[in-house]
């Protein structure tokens, strides 16, 4: 694999993690103790993020749950449809590594998008109900959030999401034969899950690699 260059890194002791922007052939990725927030082996990170905002087809107002570095938001926030993307950090450090990075500005100076910094789990609490048309939840690995891939967390998706609205929730499907295997049952997991809150016409789309659902 090619070495990517490090653009800026430092260690938080607040949170005990490592943080790293790496350049890519288009845009940075972030990596936090070692584990990549975008996908940018087999696709770039900027590819990676339009081909989640042609999976989830969003419009009007928008929830991204998981800023990283706002390359989800940013693209959401280009399209005629959507009127707000309204998107969710919790971690004040990949805020601080987004304003270092070129690519994420419009993350902070486009009018359409709003950034809440808290606990999405918490924040998603506070929209009333049938509030967004769509959803995109795009959090980093369960071992690093398993309170965004619970039943209380998709209940509240569910119940903030208009009725016909579309959600979108990032699954990954590693390339290692030895991982396949292990991620379907995960995303049967997940699959499950929403169907369990009332979410319907569940598929998974391998060009994003995320699970695609109906209110």
């Amino acid at each position: 694999m090619e070495k990517k260059k490090v653009l800026f890194q430092f260690f938080s002791a607040e949170t005990n993690k490592f943080y790293q922007l790496l350049q890519t052939e288009t845009v940075p990725v972030l990596r936090i103790s070692g584990v990549p927030m975008q996908r940018f082996i087999h696709v770039d990170p900027l590819r990676d993020a339009k081909l989640k905002i042609e999976a989830a087809k969003p419009k009007g107002i928008v929830l991204d749950v998981g800023t990283g570095l706002g390359y989800t938001a940013i693209e959401c926030a280009k399209l005629r449809k959507v009127k707000k993307v309204i998107t969710i950090e919790k971690d004040r450090n990949v805020l601080r590594m987004a304003r270092l990075n070129y690519a994420s500005n419009k993350l902070f100076s486009e009018k359409k998008i709003k950034i809440i910094v808290g606990d999405a789990k918490e924040k998603v609490k506070e929209f009333r109900e049938n509030f967004f048309d769509c959803i995109i939840n795009d959090p980093p690995t369960f071992k690093l959030a398993p309170e965004l891939y619970s039943l209380d967390f998709y209940s509240e998706l569910y119940r903030v999401l208009k009725k016909g609205g579309r959600l979108w929730h990032y699954s990954p499907m590693p390339g290692k034969a030895k991982d396949v295997k292990k991620s379907e049952r995960f995303a049967k997991k997940i699959m499950n899950n929403l169907k369990k809150v009332g979410f319907k016409k569940l598929k998974y789309n391998k060009e994003s690699s995320g699970i695609l659902a109906i209110k």
